[in-house]
């Protein structure tokens, strides 16, 4: 694997900085606790008022304790893993790697954007930044012409095509409902809250969206990037989606109102990743010479 020692260095880097950055907020635990502010559109914002979190909004903060909680149970270990698996010269271990640097990347993009200023910012800086160069690196690591020889014939590659448009389909459409019609209206678009704009959303829309359809159009057709997208997508998915549940579970159980069938859909999605990702794994070849 080309640049194996920087990209070495820098996973080692995040997975101390997310450790630092997670058990932090998890175990802070001062503040004068929740609080009402009035947010420059004149909403009443329910703010959590304790620990790392304590000047961001109860339903944000709830979201970030749950994908903290995992990526220090999930997250960090599979960087561990597959950098484990990929010093071993596994194919399986590299495309793992690279998706969990994704998972980072877009993590630690969302919170140093997203989340109120607090004594872990350069933290998170820094995760995003290590991210951003290792997940580079990983990519560049393949040969995009031999993708596809890295993959047995009976790859489903309709069904994950499938599910990757579907998906994108999904969250595309639910985050325009969001924005659009308030951009209409002019008025602030719910859940909105003291923030100053759609930060999950602007990632979402510009970045991973587009790439979860040029993903499924690239490899339905069996083109060689297409095998990469596909893979690392999925498998940075798995976490991210993880986390999502998470985050929903958390806040119905602090009594934040979200929709009903908002928990079983995301489960649900959740599932169809984690089994995608191990039938993108059991139809791994692992060649010689690929490390």
């Amino acid at each position: 694997m080309r640049n194996q020692r920087t990209i070495s260095f820098l996973t080692a880097l995040i997975s101390i900085m997310s450790f630092i950055a997670t058990v932090y907020a998890i175990l802070s635990n001062h503040g004068q606790g929740r609080y009402d502010y009035k947010s420059i559109f004149g909403e009443n914002v329910a703010i959590y008022g304790k620990g790392l979190y304590q000047h961001d909004s109860v339903s944000i903060a709830l979201q970030a304790i749950a994908q903290d909680y995992v990526t220090l149970f999930i997250g960090i270990p599979l960087l561990i893993i597959s950098l484990t698996l990929t010093k071993k010269g596994l194919v399986k271990g590299r495309l793992l790697l690279t998706g969990a640097l994704g998972y980072f990347l877009y993590t630690y993009t969302s919170y140093s954007f997203l989340s109120m200023y607090s004594s872990m910012f350069l933290v998170y800086v820094i995760i995003m930044s290590a991210s951003f160069f290792a997940f580079t690196l990983a990519m560049m690591s393949f040969d995009i012409s031999e993708m596809p020889n890295l993959f047995r014939k009976e790859l489903p590659v309709k069904f994950i095509s499938g599910f990757l448009f579907v998906v994108s389909f999904m969250f595309g459409v639910m985050w325009l409902g969001k924005v659009v019609p308030p951009m209409i209206q002019h008025t602030p678009p719910d859940g909105l809250g003291h923030y100053t704009t759609l930060t999950i959303q602007a990632l979402d829309l510009g970045f991973v969206i587009p790439v979860g359809f040029l993903a499924a159009t690239l490899l339905i057709k069996r083109k060689p990037f297409g095998f990469l997208l596909a893979a690392v997508i999925t498998f940075k998915e798995v976490t991210l989606v993880t986390a999502l549940s998470a985050m929903a579970i958390m806040q119905v159980l602090a009594g934040v109102r979200i929709s009903l069938i908002t928990i079983p859909i995301i489960l649900l999605i959740n599932l169809i990743f984690l089994y995608t990702m191990v039938l993108i794994l059991k139809n791994v070849k692992e060649v010689t010479g690929t490390n």
